[in-house]
C-alpha cells in the first residue's frame, strides 16, 4: 500500500483487509509513507502499519456503514513514520494488535527502532516492533461501553434464570 494510493481514499469509509480479528471498517483520516489512520466506530482512531495491510477495500456503488462523526476534541497526529506514531503515544494506555491472538493492552513504556515496552497487569513485554500492525489508545468507545454492558445484563439475566430453574 502506497501513500498516494491511500490518500486517494482520505476522508472515505473503508474495510482494512478482507475478514478475520484484525478487519475493520472505518474512515480514512490521513495516510503516511508507512502508516495510515482510521476513525473506527468500535476502537476510535488507530494507526495502522501498512506493510501488514493484505487489502483495503472501498465501495464505489453503496457505500458501507459507518455512523461516526470524526470527533472534534480529539486530534490525531501524522508523524512522518509508524515509529514516530508510536512514540507519540508514551506512556499512554494502548490496544496493539487488535482483535487478533497476539492483541495486547497495557502502559507504553520504552520506544525504540527494534521493538517496545507495555507493562500489563504484573508483566513487563517487550514486542518487537516489526510485529506490531496496528495501534491505538486503550480507550473503549462509547458503543463499545453499552455492547459490554448489554453482555453483562444479558449474562447476569441468564445467570439468574439459571438459578430459579434450579431452585424450583
Amino acid at each position: 500500500m502506497n501513500k498516494k494510493m491511500l490518500m486517494s481514499l482520505v476522508d472515505k469509509v473503508v474495510k482494512v483487509d478482507r475478514g478475520g480479528p484484525e478487519s475493520r471498517v472505518g474512515k480514512l483520516l490521513t495516510a503516511g509513507d508507512d502508516h495510515f489512520v482510521l476513525l473506527t466506530e468500535k476502537d476510535g482512531i488507530v494507526y495502522y502499519r501498512t506493510q501488514h495491510i493484505k487489502s483495503i477495500t472501498h465501495n464505489t456503488r453503496e457505500g458501507m456503514e459507518f455512523n461516526v462523526e470524526v470527533p472534534e476534541d480529539q486530534t490525531y497526529l501524522l508523524p512522518t513514520d509508524f515509529r514516530s506514531a508510536v512514540s507519540n503515544l508514551h506512556h499512554q494506555w494502548v490496544k496493539i494488535n487488535r482483535g487478533g491472538p497476539e492483541m495486547l493492552e497495557g502502559i507504553m513504556d520504552e520506544v525504540t527502532d527494534d521493538y517496545i515496552t507495555i507493562f500489563s497487569k504484573d508483566e513487563i513485554i517487550r514486542l518487537a516492533m516489526y510485529h506490531v500492525r496496528n495501534i491505538s489508545l486503550g480507550t473503549t468507545s462509547k458503543k463499545e461501553k453499552e455492547a459490554n454492558k448489554d453482555e453483562n445484563t444479558e449474562g447476569n439475566n441468564d445467570k439468574e434464570r439459571s438459578s430459579r430453574n434450579r431452585k424450583s
